[in-house]
């Protein structure tokens, strides 16, 4: 039975799931994320309920378990280039719901959705006070069709809310406005008190857990689901704590931390596992920098980065803006249910790690990837083995030159402390006569309109301005490729002197193409380092010890003469405080006039414009042809090596004229000298789908000298797009499947990078190991995912086109972690036996496979309410009592 009691705050009673009561003296030895599942499943999990309390705390006994348990969030976050494609495709389920006889209003979210604006704005205009105004505009003018897109779902979605341009990045948004931690709730004539929880459709979306609220990035077809009241399943998830010790040293940043954390937990698999920081150490780090920390989930490849509640979460609240009858509600109830931080408590764990903070240094990440974390000195040995030998020209950009320098991101600009740091850099800068050399691109991008207002009040968003970091923009910017272009001087050098140009940027992420598609080279640094570079104008320099600049009296000018003392940080933090500008800065850019001219239809079903390029009706919102289990042999249309990111996969970064998906939207009367970047054309499936694995740096090893984004079609030998050979082999009824080696599938969340290998026919895709999100995107668009065994990665299978695959994946016999027997028929007659592992975690997700994917479950139960129980489990399930 379920303990439910009264909770008194603010003169009104609320009713609780008791969880010291639920679970005794055991509730202490439980990890804190643990605690907030178990209420979560005692409060929404209906009939499950007691199966899952009793699977949480049995979980203590080995620290692992196989049980499934439901959870329901109490509401989704979104950005715009996630959001689109769901849109896209709940207006494609509405379609073929009406024309099967359904009631297309069936399909309405039945929790709240919040949607930021954040990744569709590019820095076109940088350098000056008017770039963000500039940049805004060019942004309306890319993007109306699918603003007003999005404007409809709100006229006909209920609880569907669009934060529109210039309300800044959704996690920033999230942490600074939209978080509760703990929530009022009313719920069959019962008002209760209960955590905040949601699911986020960007990895990124655990940067929440830095003030304690759990929540985590999932695929935009995951969130699809809960959007119609089917509840993320999972097993109860094994726990990796990260004990911290110490406190960080004079000099060194939350964005260090941050790199150093994600080094060390990438060389653990963390593969569905969750971590949670505890220990003394946590006492030490404000809400800020436990955000940047957490804000690295993805790269260190967790689910979460959970930092539980405290009192620096309450501090974090009130310098927010949050009133204090709200903020006295929230520790009250964690301290009454258990989920309040204790830093003498040592949890059960699955496995631990300590980190010494007083052991970190100042770090960088990179050239390439982000868990590659160096010392802030080395840049130039990590980029030797990438240069080609060139002529150095002076006073022109040469291999090394920083062609990008962006504070960016929501990873760092949305603690105060970092972009303080970083103004305070550029005023003794200024103050030295230093500016970047004429070839760096620069740039400021807050997740945050505060951020403009407590720059300026600290005094320091003129000095920003005056070494090139003006405001560009309110946006995800250069993290997400939307950088705009490369400068003239970086652009020459590149196609004269073959130079290697690299960015350095505060965001989370620098595969090779990701900030810009020239740019193989990158640096993940905090914002004042960020500018230091800048200023430098090249990585070819030990930026601890050699000069930076020269002064105005021509004196050598190094970093440490304008590294800014945590003394002066907080000095400047304290003129730039200000709770009561949150609500005013957000209310402001919400009111936006530019947003709220734009027509809109308001009909329950879409109107479908044949003729748009941004906004086509996709063939998989549809019954579809069943399920892609069984026993066939495929070929492999594609076969790749390691670290495949989604952004290798889906196409990023800006539409190239001469490119497969720029000739097809010239063909259709685009402007060739503009036609916006990928992210913006996701609701077009035919542009989309001409862009998978166009990325420069991927090779399909299948043949040699094959081109990114293209194979051999087996019967004919004949070389040509992936998308053709597609066409051709569906044409031909032939099955396909893709093979790639490790970490198959990590970086962001999108669910393009399964809808478009959906697109192209694939059945599975076989690889060594998968990232979280993207295993479950290719679930839920039915395709499934098989674990290889070790030693028969790409490079030891050694495909060539003609060779088959066979599988026995019989839709009867698949199971969670099931053997699916897998031959290798070499076209020389020869054959390779050996032993995959289907890559699926629950019971439901071996549902959504026989469906033949998320969205044919969607509309089968819509149209058969009776038959629907995940539905009815969200819609009818009520409290146990």
């Amino acid at each position: 039975m379920t303990t439910i009691s009264k909770f008194d705050a603010n003169g009104i009673q609320y009713d609780i799931i008791d969880l010291p009561q639920v679970a005794g003296a055991l509730l202490g030895r439980m990890p804190y994320i643990h605690r907030i599942l178990l209420e979560n499943v005692l409060r929404t999990g209906g009939d499950d309920a007691e199966r899952a309390k009793s699977a949480i705390i049995a979980w203590l006994d080995e620290g692992r378990s196989e049980v499934e348990i439901p959870f329901l969030p109490n509401r989704v976050l979104m950005h715009d280039t996630t959001c689109g494609p769901a849109l896209v495709d709940i207006a494609g389920m509405r379609s073929a719901l009406a024309e099967a006889g359904g009631d297309p209003a069936l399909l309405n979210p039945v929790v709240p959705v919040d949607v930021s604006t954040d990744h569709s704005v590019a820095v076109d205009a940088f350098g000056s006070s008017a770039s963000l105004e500039r940049n805004m505009v060019r942004e309306y003018e890319r993007n109306a069709e699918r603003y007003s897109f999005m404007k409809w779902a709100t006229n006909t979605l209920s609880g569907f809310r669009v934060h529109p341009p210039g309300t800044g990045i959704m996690h920033t948004l999230n942490l600074e406005r939209l978080a509760t931690v703990v929530t009022d709730q009313q719920k069959d004539g019962r008002r209760w008190a209960v955590p905040d929880t949601l699911i986020g459709t960007d990895s990124h979306t655990p940067m929440i857990n830095g003030i304690g609220v759990l929540a985590w990035g999932v695929g935009g077809l995951e969130a699809e689901s809960v959007f119609f009241g089917m509840p993320v399943t999972l097993r109860v998830p094994d726990v990796v704590g990260v004990r911290l010790t110490g406190g960080l040293r004079e000099g060194v940043l939350a964005t260090d931390l941050a790199l150093v954390v994600t080094h060390l937990l990438r060389q653990i698999d963390l593969q569905d596992k969750f971590v949670e920081f505890y220990g003394p150490g946590v006492s030490t780090l404000t809400a800020g920098d436990r955000a940047v920390v957490a804000n690295m989930t993805p790269e260190f490849g967790g689910n979460s980065g959970y930092f539980p509640i405290d009192g620096h979460t309450m501090q974090y609240l009130r310098a927010t803006g949050r009133s204090e009858g709200h903020v006295d509600f929230v520790e009250r109830y964690a301290r009454r249910v258990g989920i309040w931080f204790d830093p003498s408590c040592e949890p059960r764990y699955t496995s631990t790690l300590e980190i010494d903070l007083a052991s970190i240094e100042p770090s960088l990440a990179g050239p390439r990837r982000p868990q590659d974390r160096i010392p802030v000195g080395e840049t130039a040995h990590a980029i030797a083995d990438m240069m080609k030998v060139s002529v150095e020209v002076e006073g022109q950009p040469n291999n090394g030159a920083v062609a990008i320098a962006a504070i960016t991101s929501c990873t760092n600009t949305s603690d105060p402390r970092l972009l303080v740091a970083a103004g305070l850099l550029a005023r003794k800068a200024r103050a030295y006569g230093l500016c970047p050399p004429h070839w760096v691109k620069t740039s400021l991008a807050p997740g945050s309109p505060t951020a403009g207002r407590y720059l300026e009040r600290a005094g320091l968003l003129e000095d920003l301005e005056a070494v090139g970091f003006g405001i560009v923009g309110y946006g995800c910017t250069t993290c997400i490729g939307n950088s705009g272009p490369l400068t003239e001087p970086v652009a020459k050098a590149m196609a004269e002197r073959g130079i290697l140009p690299v960015a350095v940027l505060s965001g989370n992420r620098n595969f090779p193409g990701r900030v810009h598609p020239q740019l193989e080279a990158g640096f993940l640094a905090s914002p004042p380092m960020v500018v230091a570079f800048a200023l430098a104008g090249t990585v070819e320099l030990d930026i601890l010890s050699d000069p930076i600049g020269l002064s105005q009296e021509g004196m050598p000018v190094t970093l440490s003469m304008l590294w800014p003392k945590a003394s002066e940080i907080d000095k400047a933090l304290a003129r730039a405080a200000n709770v009561w500008d949150f609500a005013p800065a957000y209310e402001k850019a919400e009111a936006s006039k530019a947003w709220r001219e734009l027509d809109a239809p308001t009909t329950t079903i879409f109107p479908w414009d044949e003729k748009s390029t941004y906004i086509r009706r996709p063939p998989f919102a549809s019954f579809g042809k069943g399920t892609l289990l069984g026993n066939y042999q495929a070929h492999p249309i594609l076969v790749v090596g390691d670290d495949i990111t989604t952004d290798h996969i889906s196409p990023a970064g800006a539409v190239s004229v001469g490119s497969d998906a720029g000739t097809y939207l010239v063909e259709r009367g685009e402007n060739p000298t503009d036609l916006n970047v990928f992210a913006s054309r996701r609701g077009n499936w035919e542009t989309m789908v001409r862009g998978l694995f166009t990325n420069k740096t991927v090779r399909n090893l299948i043949g040699a000298d094959i081109p990114p984004g293209s194979t051999v079609y087996a019967p004919s030998g004949d070389m040509m797009s992936l998308w053709a050979a597609a066409q051709r082999y569906s044409e031909d009824d032939r099955s396909v499947v893709i093979v790639a080696g490790e970490r198959y599938g990590m970086g962001s969340s999108r669910d393009w990078a399964a809808k478009g290998v959906a697109l192209l026919g694939v059945r599975a895709v076989l690889a060594l190991s998968f990232e979280r999100i993207h295993r479950w995107n290719l679930i839920g668009m039915g395709i499934l995912p098989l674990r290889l065994p070790d030693g028969f990665g790409p490079d030891e299978l050694a495909l060539v086109s003609g060779d088959v695959i066979e599988i026995a994946a019989d839709a009867a016999r698949v199971d969670p972690r099931c053997q699916i027997g897998v031959v290798v028929k070499r076209k020389d007659g020869q054959q390779t036996q050996l032993v995959a592992t289907a890559a699926i975690e629950t019971s439901a997700e071996v549902e959504i496979l026989r469906a033949g994917g998320i969205l044919p479950l969607i509309l089968h139960n819509a149209l058969q309410p009776p038959t629907a129980p995940l539905i009815r489990r969200r819609l009818n399930g009520a409290v146990p009592q």
